[in-house]
């Protein structure tokens, strides 16, 4: 069989099925998400075995492939996020990103220690890389476009974007508790001095970055007539020069990336006054005319945002398609292990009990109401960042991934992106029917939304 020639003929039937049926599956109580898991799934062990991957043997391909496709994900969300940094609204996703995220590694490192028997470093390290959840499915729950500033598409956005970097220390502390015991502590000070520092960096580069290549891209394009054309190379341009500075300053480069979208968005939203929504600036543009629009000072900044996000956004549907179906070869070689009663047990605490608990805690005292907070609690999904700190985990703590947190993180994803793929659609359905609709130009940082405005 001309194994080639099959693979050729997969990936076209996949991506034209995908296109023409992409709105019959929005319908429907499902993902696409689902759907690459599925054939995934198929193609590897347990199925036809054209593809198979081994977490150990293909560690490094598998964390370099992840690491590669997860920034453009986060640099979108960040492009989503068009409020005024002063904005309350801003609040709501540090308070998902930062309390209920460390509520969240809190209660599943107890659960893996006290019901699960695991020692404190496996522990830690499951909890951490559960922690996160994800930028890269949650496609559904972002604004519906820059502006959009509803106070749960805003929050769950944010949170995706931020806590995969924010989590990046937990699960460092977790290897080094696996490969060193105890004594992984032994200077606990600068540890939370690295931890801080790799916080601290990423943001400041992230922000620097994102506010000067704005900066100096509208510069050129208004004043000179350069930097025209070729918006993808900018774009991906932008995040690997942000992730790479980031690295070797010894941050946490997906904070980072997330940081350059917020701040590119923000650069745009100074620019414009926020008094137009930048998609209404630009729609109106015809093809022939979109060289001059990037030169006029009341469109450039808009043209050149919205142009990044769009390129973002496309890219982000292959990445999409391309880790899923790895997650599910992988998953395919692993089915049997995740069937057990610790993996099931760990995926129905995170989905019920922890995640619902640690929002409904970050979210005391915000001005949410009881709906918002409880959709914020369920709607946490879980998927390629998870997957991410698996391969890290497995490329420096071999050790602890043998001994049976494969499956248990392996079970998680493929749960969230089940359980939660199956009730993200109707549910935001029935939570946008009770909420009424009001049109943008409500003044700066405001936009179309699907709800009311509510700050925390």
């Amino acid at each position: 069989m001309n194994i080639e020639a099959v693979w050729f003929l997969l990936i076209g039937a996949l991506f034209v099925l995908m296109a023409l049926a992409r709105r019959v599956i929005d319908r429907l109580p499902m993902t696409g998400a689902m759907v690459y898991l599925a054939v995934g799934f198929l193609i590897g062990p347990a199925g036809l075995g054209l593809l198979n991957l081994d977490l150990f043997d293909d560690r490094h391909v598998l964390r370099l492939i992840t690491e590669a496709a997860l920034p453009v994900s986060l640099f979108a969300i960040g492009m989503h996020l068009r409020a005024a940094c002063g904005d309350p609204l801003w609040r709501l996703p540090l308070r998902l990103a930062a309390p209920a995220m460390l509520l969240t590694i809190a209660l599943m490192a107890a659960l893996g220690v006290l019901a699960l028997g695991l020692a404190w470093g496996p522990a830690v390290l499951l909890a951490a890389a559960l922690a996160p959840t994800d930028p890269v499915l949650a496609n559904e729950l972002r604004p519906l476009e820059a502006g959009d500033d509803e106070p749960l598409r805003f929050a769950l956005s944010g949170e995706g974007g931020a806590n995969d970097g924010a989590a990046f220390p937990f699960v460092v502390l977790g290897i080094a508790l696996c490969n060193a015991g105890p004594e992984g502590l032994a200077h606990p000070w600068a540890l939370a001095a690295e931890m801080t520092w790799g916080v601290a960096v990423a943001i400041a580069i992230g922000w620097l970055m994102g506010t000067l290549s704005e900066r100096l891209i509208a510069m050129l394009r208004i004043r000179y007539g350069n930097a025209l054309g070729l918006d993808e190379f900018l774009a991906l341009g932008l995040i690997a020069l942000c992730y790479g500075a980031t690295l070797l300053a010894h941050g946490y480069g997906f904070l980072a990336v997330f940081c350059a979208g917020v701040a590119l968005r923000q650069q745009e939203l100074r620019a414009t006054g926020g008094a137009r929504n930048p998609r209404e600036a630009v729609q109106d543009v015809t093809p022939a005319e979109q060289e001059e629009s990037s030169q006029d000072p009341k469109l450039a900044h808009a043209h050149l945002a919205e142009s990044m996000m769009a390129i973002s956004v496309g890219l982000e549907r292959f990445v999409e398609l391309a880790l899923m179906l790895i997650i599910g070869c992988v998953v395919s070689a692993y089915w049997r292990e995740m069937l057990a009663w610790m993996p099931l047990l760990v995926s129905a605490a995170l989905f019920v009990a922890v995640r619902p608990a640690s929002v409904m805690l970050a979210l005391a005292g915000s001005t949410l109401d009881a709906r918002q907070r409880w959709m914020a609690g369920w709607l946490g999904i879980r998927g390629v960042g998870t997957f991410y700190y698996l391969m890290l985990a497995v490329e420096q703590a071999p050790q602890a991934v043998s001994g049976g947190l494969a499956p248990l993180l392996l079970a998680a994803i493929v749960g969230s992106v089940l359980v939660h793929g199956v009730t993200a659609s109707p549910l935001l359905r029935w939570y946008c029917r009770g909420q009424p609709r009001s049109g943008p130009g409500r003044g700066p940082g405001s936009g179309p939304r699907s709800g009311p405005r509510t700050g925390p």
